[in-house]
Protein backbone atom coordinates (compact mmCIF):
# COMPACT_ATOMS: atom_id res chain seq x y z
CA UNK A 1 0.00 0.00 0.00
CA UNK A 2 1.78 3.57 -1.35
CA UNK A 3 1.23 5.56 1.60
CA UNK A 4 1.65 8.51 -0.33
CA UNK A 5 -0.19 10.28 -3.67
CA UNK A 6 1.16 12.29 -6.44
CA UNK A 7 -1.75 15.04 -6.82
CA UNK A 8 -1.24 15.86 -10.68
CA UNK A 9 1.89 14.16 -10.80
CA UNK A 10 3.70 17.27 -8.98
CA UNK A 11 2.70 17.34 -5.25
CA UNK A 12 3.59 14.46 -3.13
CA UNK A 13 0.83 14.23 -0.10
CA UNK A 14 0.61 11.56 2.72
CA UNK A 15 -2.61 10.12 1.39
CA UNK A 16 -4.55 10.46 4.86
CA UNK A 17 -5.91 14.11 4.79
CA UNK A 18 -7.54 16.18 6.91
CA UNK A 19 -11.51 17.76 5.41
CA UNK A 20 -11.85 21.09 7.23
CA UNK A 21 -15.44 21.74 7.32
CA UNK A 22 -15.98 20.69 10.70
CA UNK A 23 -14.45 23.81 11.74
CA UNK A 24 -17.17 25.31 11.27
CA UNK A 25 -20.05 25.94 13.91
CA UNK A 26 -23.41 23.70 13.65
CA UNK A 27 -24.79 23.21 10.20
CA UNK A 28 -21.65 24.79 8.92
CA UNK A 29 -22.82 28.24 9.07
CA UNK A 30 -20.61 30.65 11.01
CA UNK A 31 -17.89 30.36 13.46
CA UNK A 32 -17.60 27.81 15.72
CA UNK A 33 -18.04 28.35 19.75
CA UNK A 34 -14.38 27.82 20.30
CA UNK A 35 -12.31 29.42 17.29
CA UNK A 36 -9.06 28.48 19.19
CA UNK A 37 -10.03 25.25 19.47
CA UNK A 38 -10.60 24.74 15.54
CA UNK A 39 -7.46 26.65 15.06
CA UNK A 40 -5.32 24.05 17.62
CA UNK A 41 -7.37 20.82 15.62
CA UNK A 42 -5.61 22.53 12.35
CA UNK A 43 -2.13 22.77 14.22
CA UNK A 44 -1.93 19.56 15.60
CA UNK A 45 -2.73 17.91 12.13
CA UNK A 46 0.41 19.47 10.86
CA UNK A 47 2.53 18.46 13.80
CA UNK A 48 1.03 14.53 12.61
CA UNK A 49 2.20 15.07 9.39
CA UNK A 50 -0.98 15.48 7.73
CA UNK A 51 -0.76 17.48 4.76
CA UNK A 52 -3.58 17.61 2.35
CA UNK A 53 -6.42 19.60 3.68
CA UNK A 54 -9.41 20.17 2.14
CA UNK A 55 -12.13 22.79 2.42
CA UNK A 56 -14.84 24.42 0.44
CA UNK A 57 -15.72 28.43 -0.29
CA UNK A 58 -18.82 27.55 1.67
CA UNK A 59 -17.98 26.06 4.70
CA UNK A 60 -18.75 29.37 6.91
CA UNK A 61 -18.99 30.51 4.02
CA UNK A 62 -15.85 31.48 4.35
CA UNK A 63 -14.70 30.33 8.09
CA UNK A 64 -13.14 27.72 6.93
CA UNK A 65 -10.64 28.98 4.91
CA UNK A 66 -10.45 31.89 6.99
CA UNK A 67 -9.26 29.69 10.35
CA UNK A 68 -6.51 27.54 7.77
CA UNK A 69 -5.11 30.65 7.19
CA UNK A 70 -5.22 31.67 10.82
CA UNK A 71 -3.98 28.53 12.17
CA UNK A 72 -0.95 28.06 9.24
CA UNK A 73 -2.34 25.92 7.25
CA UNK A 74 -1.40 27.37 3.57
CA UNK A 75 2.50 27.50 4.37
CA UNK A 76 3.11 24.01 5.35
CA UNK A 77 0.31 21.84 3.74
CA UNK A 78 -1.46 21.47 0.20
CA UNK A 79 -4.25 23.44 0.54
CA UNK A 80 -7.66 22.08 -1.51
CA UNK A 81 -10.81 24.39 -1.79
CA UNK A 82 -14.04 24.43 -3.92
CA UNK A 83 -16.19 26.68 -5.54
CA UNK A 84 -19.48 26.31 -6.60
CA UNK A 85 -22.36 25.82 -4.10
CA UNK A 86 -24.00 28.94 -2.39
CA UNK A 87 -25.03 28.70 1.24
CA UNK A 88 -28.23 30.09 2.48
CA UNK A 89 -28.85 31.39 6.40
CA UNK A 90 -31.19 28.27 6.84
CA UNK A 91 -28.25 25.90 5.84
CA UNK A 92 -29.33 25.03 2.09
CA UNK A 93 -26.70 24.40 -0.53
CA UNK A 94 -27.12 26.07 -4.02
CA UNK A 95 -25.47 25.44 -6.81
CA UNK A 96 -24.09 28.23 -8.52
CA UNK A 97 -21.64 27.61 -11.19
CA UNK A 98 -21.62 30.12 -13.03
CA UNK A 99 -18.35 31.23 -15.02
CA UNK A 100 -18.24 35.04 -13.67
CA UNK A 101 -19.37 33.66 -10.21
CA UNK A 102 -16.44 30.91 -10.08
CA UNK A 103 -14.28 33.62 -11.05
CA UNK A 104 -15.27 36.20 -8.18
CA UNK A 105 -14.83 33.04 -5.87
CA UNK A 106 -11.33 32.28 -6.49
CA UNK A 107 -10.17 35.58 -5.69
CA UNK A 108 -11.96 35.69 -2.46
CA UNK A 109 -11.08 32.22 -1.64
CA UNK A 110 -7.09 33.17 -2.21
CA UNK A 111 -7.78 36.60 0.00
CA UNK A 112 -9.07 33.97 3.16
CA UNK A 113 -6.31 31.52 2.44
CA UNK A 114 -3.37 34.27 2.19
CA UNK A 115 -2.09 32.72 -1.28
CA UNK A 116 -1.39 33.97 -4.70
CA UNK A 117 -2.26 30.52 -5.95
CA UNK A 118 -4.69 28.10 -4.78
CA UNK A 119 -3.10 24.46 -4.66
CA UNK A 120 -5.79 22.76 -6.14
CA UNK A 121 -9.33 24.34 -6.99
CA UNK A 122 -12.85 22.23 -7.38
CA UNK A 123 -15.60 22.72 -8.73
CA UNK A 124 -18.05 21.36 -6.00
CA UNK A 125 -20.63 20.18 -8.10
CA UNK A 126 -22.38 20.57 -11.28
CA UNK A 127 -25.29 23.47 -11.98
CA UNK A 128 -27.87 22.34 -13.40
CA UNK A 129 -28.68 25.58 -14.69
CA UNK A 130 -25.19 26.55 -16.26
CA UNK A 131 -23.74 24.00 -18.83
CA UNK A 132 -21.06 21.79 -17.16
CA UNK A 133 -18.40 22.40 -20.00
CA UNK A 134 -18.42 26.45 -19.22
CA UNK A 135 -18.35 25.92 -15.64
CA UNK A 136 -14.94 23.48 -16.38
CA UNK A 137 -13.76 25.98 -19.08
CA UNK A 138 -13.66 29.12 -16.35
CA UNK A 139 -11.30 26.82 -13.96
CA UNK A 140 -9.13 25.79 -16.91
CA UNK A 141 -8.84 29.69 -17.60
CA UNK A 142 -8.18 30.47 -14.07
CA UNK A 143 -5.07 27.80 -14.04
CA UNK A 144 -4.07 29.19 -17.22
CA UNK A 145 -3.88 32.49 -15.82
CA UNK A 146 -2.10 31.47 -12.55
CA UNK A 147 -4.42 32.20 -10.14
CA UNK A 148 -4.86 27.61 -9.29
CA UNK A 149 -1.88 25.29 -9.99
CA UNK A 150 -4.21 22.61 -10.01
CA UNK A 151 -8.49 21.70 -10.96
CA UNK A 152 -10.63 19.42 -9.19
CA UNK A 153 -14.03 17.98 -9.85
CA UNK A 154 -17.13 16.81 -7.12
CA UNK A 155 -20.46 15.11 -7.21
CA UNK A 156 -19.64 13.98 -10.78
CA UNK A 157 -19.68 10.81 -13.64
CA UNK A 158 -17.59 9.10 -14.93
CA UNK A 159 -18.92 11.15 -18.10
CA UNK A 160 -18.46 14.62 -16.84
CA UNK A 161 -14.94 13.30 -15.58
CA UNK A 162 -14.11 12.59 -19.43
CA UNK A 163 -15.71 15.87 -20.77
CA UNK A 164 -13.99 17.86 -18.52
CA UNK A 165 -10.59 16.01 -19.17
CA UNK A 166 -11.23 17.38 -22.69
CA UNK A 167 -10.98 20.82 -21.35
CA UNK A 168 -8.10 20.54 -18.70
CA UNK A 169 -5.99 18.42 -16.81
CA UNK A 170 -8.00 17.05 -13.77
CA UNK A 171 -6.03 15.77 -10.46
CA UNK A 172 -8.56 15.20 -8.49
CA UNK A 173 -12.51 13.70 -7.93
CA UNK A 174 -14.38 14.22 -4.82
CA UNK A 175 -17.48 12.00 -4.61
CA UNK A 176 -19.80 10.40 -1.66
CA UNK A 177 -17.83 7.16 -1.03
CA UNK A 178 -16.77 5.00 2.01
CA UNK A 179 -17.55 1.39 3.48
CA UNK A 180 -20.76 1.51 3.81
CA UNK A 181 -22.06 3.22 0.96
CA UNK A 182 -20.59 2.70 -2.32
CA UNK A 183 -23.76 3.05 -4.97
CA UNK A 184 -22.77 7.05 -5.29
CA UNK A 185 -19.45 6.11 -6.96
CA UNK A 186 -21.30 6.96 -9.96
CA UNK A 187 -21.71 4.78 -12.97
CA UNK A 188 -21.50 5.45 -16.90
CA UNK A 189 -23.40 3.65 -19.95
CA UNK A 190 -20.44 1.31 -20.16
CA UNK A 191 -20.93 0.35 -16.26
CA UNK A 192 -17.17 1.84 -15.68
CA UNK A 193 -17.08 3.17 -11.97
CA UNK A 194 -15.66 6.92 -11.09
CA UNK A 195 -13.27 5.33 -8.85
CA UNK A 196 -12.29 2.83 -11.73
CA UNK A 197 -11.49 5.88 -13.87
CA UNK A 198 -9.53 7.23 -11.56
CA UNK A 199 -7.01 4.48 -11.04
CA UNK A 200 -6.56 3.89 -14.84
CA UNK A 201 -5.82 8.13 -15.50
CA UNK A 202 -3.91 8.54 -11.95
CA UNK A 203 -6.55 10.77 -10.66
CA UNK A 204 -6.80 11.55 -6.83
CA UNK A 205 -10.23 10.34 -5.70
CA UNK A 206 -11.12 11.96 -2.42
CA UNK A 207 -13.80 10.20 -0.53
CA UNK A 208 -16.19 12.30 1.22
CA UNK A 209 -18.37 10.79 4.21
CA UNK A 210 -15.09 8.25 4.68
CA UNK A 211 -16.78 7.55 7.78
CA UNK A 212 -20.51 7.22 6.77
CA UNK A 213 -21.35 9.98 8.84
CA UNK A 214 -20.60 7.41 11.91
CA UNK A 215 -22.77 5.13 11.03
CA UNK A 216 -21.26 1.97 10.15
CA UNK A 217 -23.60 -0.47 11.79
CA UNK A 218 -24.68 -2.01 8.57
CA UNK A 219 -21.12 -3.00 7.88
CA UNK A 220 -21.14 -6.84 7.99
CA UNK A 221 -17.44 -8.15 10.06
CA UNK A 222 -16.20 -4.34 10.83
CA UNK A 223 -16.36 -5.13 14.39
CA UNK A 224 -14.53 -8.34 14.86
CA UNK A 225 -11.72 -6.49 12.74
CA UNK A 226 -11.40 -3.40 14.55
CA UNK A 227 -11.54 -5.72 17.90
CA UNK A 228 -8.54 -7.62 16.19
CA UNK A 229 -6.59 -4.48 15.84
CA UNK A 230 -7.55 -3.38 19.32
CA UNK A 231 -9.20 -0.39 16.51
CA UNK A 232 -12.12 1.46 16.90
CA UNK A 233 -14.45 0.58 13.85
CA UNK A 234 -13.89 4.12 12.03
CA UNK A 235 -9.93 3.67 12.03
CA UNK A 236 -11.00 0.38 10.19
CA UNK A 237 -13.01 2.39 7.99
CA UNK A 238 -10.28 4.67 6.77
CA UNK A 239 -7.74 1.91 6.67
CA UNK A 240 -10.27 -0.26 4.24
CA UNK A 241 -10.31 2.89 2.28
CA UNK A 242 -6.11 3.56 2.02
CA UNK A 243 -6.32 -0.22 1.14
CA UNK A 244 -9.09 0.18 -1.47
CA UNK A 245 -7.09 2.18 -4.01
CA UNK A 246 -3.99 4.41 -4.16
CA UNK A 247 -5.30 6.66 -5.91
CA UNK A 248 -7.35 7.09 -2.60
CA UNK A 249 -7.02 10.30 -0.68
CA UNK A 250 -9.66 9.92 2.90
CA UNK A 251 -10.24 13.58 4.48
CA UNK A 252 -12.09 12.43 7.65
CA UNK A 253 -12.98 16.04 9.32
CA UNK A 254 -13.24 16.83 12.97
CA UNK A 255 -13.38 19.45 15.47
CA UNK A 256 -11.76 17.30 17.91
CA UNK A 257 -7.86 16.89 18.96
CA UNK A 258 -8.83 13.46 20.44
CA UNK A 259 -10.56 12.25 17.37
CA UNK A 260 -8.19 13.59 15.27
CA UNK A 261 -5.38 11.84 16.35
CA UNK A 262 -7.80 8.62 16.26
CA UNK A 263 -7.92 9.28 12.52
CA UNK A 264 -4.40 9.64 11.76
CA UNK A 265 -3.68 6.56 13.90
CA UNK A 266 -5.86 4.38 11.22
CA UNK A 267 -2.80 4.95 8.80
CA UNK A 268 -1.14 1.78 10.45
CA UNK A 269 -3.34 -0.08 10.54
CA UNK A 270 -2.44 -2.95 7.97
CA UNK A 271 -5.40 -5.47 7.29
CA UNK A 272 -5.33 -8.96 6.39
CA UNK A 273 -6.77 -10.26 3.07
CA UNK A 274 -9.21 -11.54 4.62
CA UNK A 275 -10.46 -9.18 6.06
CA UNK A 276 -10.18 -6.74 3.31
CA UNK A 277 -12.41 -9.73 1.52
CA UNK A 278 -14.90 -9.34 4.45
CA UNK A 279 -15.38 -5.68 4.14
CA UNK A 280 -15.33 -6.01 0.30
CA UNK A 281 -17.89 -7.65 0.26
CA UNK A 282 -20.15 -5.31 1.72
CA UNK A 283 -20.60 -3.69 -1.62
CA UNK A 284 -23.97 -1.96 -2.16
Amino acid sequence: MEETFDIGGERTVNRLGFGAMRLCGEDIIGAPDDEENARQVVRRALELGVDFIDTADSYGPGTSERLLREAGAPEEAFVATKAGLLREAGGDWLPHGDPDYIRNQVLVSRDRLGVESIDLYQLHTPDPDTPFEESVTAFAELKDEGFVDHVGLSNVSVDQLETARDIVDIATVQNHYNVRTRDTDRVDGDGRRVLDACEEYGIGFIPYFPLAAGDLSAVEGIDDIAAAHDATVHQVALAWLLHRADVMLPIPGTSSVEHLEANVAAADIDLSDDELATLNANTR
